[in-house]
């Protein structure tokens, strides 16, 4: 009964693959809202913006169907 109650409440626990960002003005003056992001891995398809995937903060489902090429920020975001 023990290890049934371990398995799971294991398997209820949130997996840790977000990081909280703050709040923070950019350089051109523009604020950005504080949210949650994907952990960066370098695993393209582990990714809330990846088709197939689902933010689970704002239920959006990813579109991206290939990852970027190098060349450039997609998002024009330093945090990329």
């Amino acid at each position: 009964m023990r290890t049934l109650l371990i398995v799971l409440a294991l398997a209820a626990a949130p997996a840790l693959a977000d990081t909280f960002v703050r709040g923070h003005t950019r350089s051109d003056g523009t604020y950005v809202q504080p949210h949650y992001r994907s952990n960066n891995d370098g695993n393209f398809n582990n990714n809330w913006s990846t088709q197939g995937n689902t933010n689970p903060h704002t239920g959006e489902r990813g579109t991206r169907t290939q990852p970027n090429n190098g060349y450039g920020n997609q998002y024009n975001s330093p945090y990329n």
